[in-house]
């Protein structure tokens, strides 16, 4: 299953979706890297103020270099997002994800899409001054 990603910025809410698919490969990984960091160089908030919407439902099993890849984004500072919310369709794939997000307080899996939105977006926009 070949790797497939979409990233897409809200800027007035402060929102990055993140969905990913398939098998990446390191050449997969080679283009969703500089995607990734143009998507959080779209938004206007200040760092890590942020929200993070990411559906993993398509995603096959991936290497473990992939998979560590992956999870240093996750750990990076410059990417913690204010609320991270994970969309996983299968019990295996949210129980990966919990032990995985266990440490964060605010982050959490689903299994349906409205339910992630609805709780990520609950934090709302960062509030700017005029």
């Amino acid at each position: 299953m070949n790797a497939s990603f979409d990233i897409g910025v809200d800027p007035a809410r402060d929102l990055v979706r993140i969905r990913v698919g398939g098998f990446f490969s390191p050449d997969d990984l080679g283009a969703f890297m500089p995607e990734f960091r143009r998507a959080y160089a779209e938004l206007r908030c200040g760092p890590n103020e942020h929200l993070t919407l990411v559906d993993v439902r398509e995603l096959a099993i991936q290497s473990q270099g992939a998979v560590a890849q992956f999870a240093a984004l996750l750990a990076d500072p410059r990417f913690h997002a204010r609320r991270l919310a994970c969309i996983a369709a299968c019990t295996l794939a949210r129980s990966q994800l919990n032990r995985a997000l266990a440490a964060r307080r605010d982050a959490r899996v689903f299994a349906e899409p409205a339910e992630a939105e609805a709780w990520v977006l609950a934090a709302g926009p960062v509030s700017r001054a005029a």
